[in-house]
């Protein structure tokens, strides 16, 4: 069985779908190596020496039954061919025969073979004001259209397979839960490991984190606010928070809060911190604050639970499901519960420590594999 995979946001993407796709690959493809993989990516435009590319060629390297196709032009042309215009161009007529055709970023490439959606939120339709007007209009004709060519349909969270089901008619019958996972590096670490990153990155004695791109379905505005009224009055003198991420759309609202409320001080921008770093920069933390509006699973929030730091997150969508017990929730449209919030993770530190990393047990990337391979082979069968 050949399965074709469309790898180009783990070919772009450091964060995100990219991570998520290049996670689950790495850990599927070496459990059955009867199974043949080609995973092809939209590649003009890319650097050839690009990191993501060298972790390609090295997963090739060490899978012999695994093979990397790229398509020379941009993925912005292959969209507009494939979804925009529509081009009745088979995917097969650029990589080869394939029997399943596993798509992991919302969208279905023209194929023959039976396919396997991921859809890993529906923002776009339930949060449409915190979605790039383009964009949106773009995921509401091109998600339906991929759904219904789809064979079987992924979601990680049953939050986001009940809004599937809800918003657009995907009857149970065709969707899979897939919980993602969290890479072992995530991890408590000791003092000695982490305070060299703390100069190395210019962070703070005590801080708040935020990990994520800056848009407004994150939610940073109210998040700021809350900062603000947390530390107003001369509480908590040293603490600082530290949003860690690219900038994405409709983000001038953040940096004018900051201004706005006298922040500039206490509130320092990070940018995209590497992969490597993360865990690091996790576990200086004092608190792990992410007040989302919505999400389809939040991988950040896992991965700060598996370094043992205190997560104060949002009481909506799949939040809830992967934190358990082992957070404080908060009610994300309310300042003042971000507030009160922070002050009990930051009272109930102890606590919160110990309870986050058994919590980030239930979920690993093996055990995504090793269901995925199952729906592959579900899909490979004659009533899938």
């Amino acid at each position: 069985m050949i399965i074709g995979v469309d790898y180009t946001a783990a070919a772009w993407q450091g964060a995100g779908i990219g991570r998520y796709t290049r996670e689950l690959i790495a850990a599927t493809v070496p459990r059955d190596r009867s199974l043949r993989y080609v995973l092809f990516y939209a590649a003009g435009g890319l650097p050839p020496n690009g990191r993501y590319l060298r972790d390609l060629s090295a997963l090739c390297a060490a899978n012999p039954h695994v093979r990397a196709r790229p398509i020379p032009i941009s993925p912005r042309l292959l969209t507009i061919l494939w979804q925009r215009l529509r081009l009745p161009i088979p995917v097969e007529a650029l990589i080869g025969k394939i029997d399943i055709l596993h798509a992991p970023d919302f969208v279905l490439p023209p194929t023959r073979a039976r396919a396997l959606l991921t859809v890993h939120d529906l923002t776009f339709m339930v949060r449409p004001e915190t979605a790039d007007a383009g964009l949106r209009r773009y995921l509401m004709s091109a998600v339906p259209r991929s759904l219904r060519r789809a064979d079987l349909v992924l979601v990680d969270s049953l939050a986001t397979g009940a809004d599937v089901s809800r918003q657009l008619g995907v009857g149970q019958e065709r969707v899979r839960l897939l919980y993602p996972g969290v890479n072992p590096r995530f991890r408590p670490l000791p003092a000695t490991e982490c305070e060299p990153l703390r100069a190395q990155l210019g962070l703070p004695k005590s801080f708040l984190l935020f990990v994520g791109t800056l848009e407004p379905r994150k939610n940073l505005v109210r998040l700021i606010a809350a900062f603000a009224q947390l530390t107003s009055e001369g509480a908590y003198p040293d603490l600082n928070l530290v949003i860690a991420g690219r900038r994405g759309w409709l983000y001038e609202e953040i940096f004018a809060a900051v201004e706005r409320l006298g922040l500039a001080e206490r509130v320092r921008f990070l940018d995209f911190v590497d992969d490597a770093h993360l865990p690091g920069v996790y576990n200086l933390a004092n608190a792990f604050v992410y007040p989302s509006l919505y999400e389809g699973f939040g991988l950040p929030v896992l991965e700060a639970l598996a370094c043992g730091t205190p997560v104060v997150t949002a009481s909506v969508s799949s939040l809830p499901e992967v934190v358990g017990d082992a957070a404080v929730l908060v009610d994300p449209l309310d300042q003042a519960s971000i507030a009160s919030g922070i002050a009990r993770a930051l009272g109930e530190h102890e606590r919160l420590r110990a309870a986050g990393p058994s919590q980030a047990q239930r979920f690993s990337w093996d055990s995504a594999a090793a269901g995925l391979i199952d729906i592959y082979r579900t899909l490979a069968s004659p009533r899938a």
